[in-house]
């Protein structure tokens, strides 16, 4: 069982847990490794190959195989990435020629010739039913024999794997690490966390675990594990969301779970837990009509009249039902703001010290007097000792976007949900009070201050200092060299490429990968897509249609030839299955000289690949934005957009991703230098990318250098969220 969870702490960590085997002479083999590793763009730490050096030669190369598959993984190189033009980015035709040269194909075969001249004859013609268009004439290997050798470059990515501890303890760390984490976690994550509580159910447990999606998860384990253990419950929404966790649900409650039958331990544990939480705080029926009707599915399946024992839970369905009236907290405090009594509805927030300051924007712009602010300001002060880190940096960064600048005729506000989709709306709230806004950030910079877990001396790599705090993983997927939304990364490199793979499961699915080039003021300059196979500013690899067994599309640009400042890559679903519904798919991209000539994919150049599965049928993963000194920086978005069911273009989506991408990169970020910046006693240095302290410090950066003292902490991206706030 244990191997069976060691690629997690790979795939978190970049750690291989320390190797175990009969001792022996595999030197050979562990070299051999490195070299392999190499090709991918990783290599093994000193310590660590040292250590597979002592090992017997079988027991290396049965590490190297397992270690080999995860980080192929990780890159996008376990699977096969063909191209439909089998040159590219050399001879990809013009569109248009391309596209005659399909129906004179047509036309030529006796099979198709008769409806390719009757669609000729009326004026439309659908590409799909061409044979030779979107369907690959060559095979993989056919493809690789048409390109050179890849030429090594010094900024080709190398990442390093790490010696790790034991397995157990490694395993164990990570679950606590996931279990406690402060922000939601992604749907990838969570299901590692699945993994890792299922395994660890008997072993430590979390101090505390602040996400309640985690919870859920983690109290499916432990009821999985003993019908009577201990669950932890506080609230009625826990149990709704370990019910769905049971169920195979969405512990989120975002989408509707489907509650099959519960067998007779599993609804006394329910039940217990749900007359325990009210009988100590029957307020807490206020949260039931959140989720009314998932409440009365569920009373269907735990049947609450068989059991008189627990009268405080069956309230809870009565409260579901509409038969016990109860009154929300969010109701009495609408209530109070909307008859202008701000006092009470501060009065009433207090002792809910998250609420109120998830309203403090409303509340300052309610306030009419002096005193009234005052009342306000006094109650953030009383609250924040008892608000969570999170939500303190989320009150901060919105107040970092509620400047003069919002006062400008046609302001625009963008939202983001947990799920990744984003919309934008004109900005009409007043501006606030400038000594207000100013006192309520000195009141958080002060709290953050206080909070922050970094201390001593900090060691920073400065591609770092721009990366945004993650306050929430939940629209993130997993991969390597993922960012937070708003962070900005540089990019550094001739030729820019875009790639993305997907392989479908029931119907024949057609993703189409495209980039718009947009100028300045954020309009349309020109784009690439299966529409525009050619452009001034690179080549698309050519439509494929379908992916029964998996298929890649390929978008280069030579930055230096874009004619705009800013790049949007998309990937849009244009017929068939969801990026939630396809047997796999992700995005990514590559950075590489035009010397290194190579093969269409080459995961030693891969900078960033994370996994498509979002809820809409047009992803907007990042934006690359030509900065004034004519370098290329990247700005991560994360957005899934809704879409059309079906022939989702490129060219449709220009009004909206310019909205988005304007609202995205002008939006004002909580970053790591400006955490740092909270920070008047942190020893803060600048790394040079070679050299490091002999002493243990706290290094901050996007990969973790060999050679740091033992004793030293380590935050890259795979553990920023360590820094929010307890």
């Amino acid at each position: 069982m244990v191997h069976r969870l060691e690629h997690l702490v790979v795939r978190h960590a970049l750690r291989l847990p320390a190797p175990e085997g009969p001792a022996g002479d595999g030197g050979v083999a562990a070299r051999q490794f490195d070299a392999t590793l190499m090709s991918v763009g990783f290599k093994l730490s000193a310590p660590l190959l040292e250590r597979l050096s002592g090992l017997a030669e079988a027991a290396v190369l049965d590490i190297a195989v397992r270690t080999l598959a995860v980080v192929r993984e990780l890159v996008g190189d376990h699977v096969r990435h063909n191209t439909y033009f089998i040159d590219f980015p050399a001879n990809v035709p013009d569109t248009l020629d391309f596209w005659m040269r399909c129906i004179r194909e047509a036309l030529a075969d006796d099979a198709t010739r008769a409806d390719t001249l009757e669609q000729l004859s009326s004026g439309v013609m659908n590409l799909l039913t061409l044979p030779s268009y979107g369907r690959y004439r060559h095979t993989y290997t056919e493809m690789l024999g048409h390109h050179d050798e890849l030429i090594a470059a010094a900024g080709d990515r190398m990442t390093v794997l790490h010696l790790g501890g034991d397995a157990r303890d490694e395993i164990g760390e990570l679950y606590l690490k996931l279990a406690g984490s402060r922000t939601p976690l992604s749907e990838d994550h969570l299901r590692d966390l699945d993994a890792l509580a299922a395994h660890c159910v008997d072993g430590r447990r979390p101090e505390e675990i602040p996400v309640r999606e985690n919870r859920a998860v983690i109290n499916r384990a432990r009821l999985r594990a003993d019908p009577g253990a201990e669950l932890l419950l506080d609230t009625v929404t826990d149990v709704l969301r370990l019910a769905c966790a049971l169920a195979d649900g969405d512990v989120s409650l975002l989408e509707p779970t489907r509650f099959g039958k519960l067998s007779r331990p599993t609804r006394r544990a329910l039940l217990a837990g749900l007359d325990a939480v009210v009988a100590a705080v029957p307020a807490k029926l206020a949260d039931v009509p959140a989720h009314r009707e998932a409440w009365k599915r569920l009373g269907e399946r735990l049947h609450p009249h068989e059991y008189p024992r627990w009268p405080h839970a069956a309230q809870v369905f009565a409260v579901a039902r509409g038969e016990q009236r109860v009154r929300s907290f969010a109701s009495r405090t609408e209530e109070l703001l909307g008859r202008g009594d701000v006092p009470g509805a501060v009065h009433l927030l207090g002792s809910a010290p998250g609420a109120l300051m998830r309203s403090v924007d409303r509340l300052a712009r309610s306030a009419g007097t002096d005193e009234e602010y005052e009342t306000v300001l006094t109650g953030v002060e009383k609250a924040l000792p008892r608000v969570s880190g999170r939500v303190l940096l989320s009150v901060r960064r919105h107040l970092l976007n509620r400047g003069d600048r919002l006062e400008q005729q046609g302001a625009r506000r963008v939202f983001v949900n947990r799920r990744g989709r984003a919309w934008v709306t004109d900005d009409t709230r007043p501006a606030l009070p400038e000594a207000v806004k100013e006192r309520l950030t000195a009141l958080l910079d002060a709290e953050i201050a206080r909070r922050a877990p970094v201390s001593g001396p900090v060691l920073v790599d400065p591609d770092f200092l721009d990366v945004a705090l993650p306050l929430s993983d939940k629209a993130v997927s997993s991969g390597l060299g993922v960012l937070p939304r708003g962070s900005v990364s540089p990019v550094e490199g001739e030729l820019l490429r875009f790639f993305v793979y997907w392989k479908q499961k029931r119907e024949r699915t057609d993703f189409d990968l495209s980039a718009v080039i947009l100028d300045e003021h954020y309009e349309q300059v020109s784009w690439l897509s299966y529409t525009q196979l050619t452009a001034v500013e690179g080549r698309h690899s050519g439509d494929v249609v379908e992916a029964p067994h998996g298929a890649s599309e390929f978008i280069e640009l030579r930055l230096g030839a874009v004619r705009g400042s800013f790049v949007v890559p998309q990937v849009l679903v244009f017929s068939g299955e969801g990026f939630m519904d396809v047997e796999e798919s992700f995005f990514g991209f590559m950075l590489r000289e035009h010397e290194q000539k190579g093969r269409p994919f080459e995961p030693r150049t891969v900078r960033m690949k994370s996994d498509l599965r979002g809820p809409g049928r047009v992803a907007l993963p990042l934006v690359f934005q030509r900065a004034d000194d004519g370098s290329w920086r990247a700005h991560w978005l994360h957005l899934c957009l809704r879409g059309m069911p079906s022939a989702n273009r490129v060219e449709e989506t220009r009004v909206t991703v310019e909205a988005l991408a304007r609202g995205i990169v002008e939006r004002e970020q909580l970053t790591v230098r400006r955490l740092l910046g909270l920070l008047p006693d942190a020893e803060v240095t600048l790394w040079d990318g070679e050299s490091v302290p002999e002493g243990p410090v706290t290094f901050m950066g996007m990969r973790r250098p060999e050679g740091l003292h033992p004793g030293s902490r380590v935050l890259t991206p795979e553990n920023l969220r360590d820094v929010i706030p307890e």
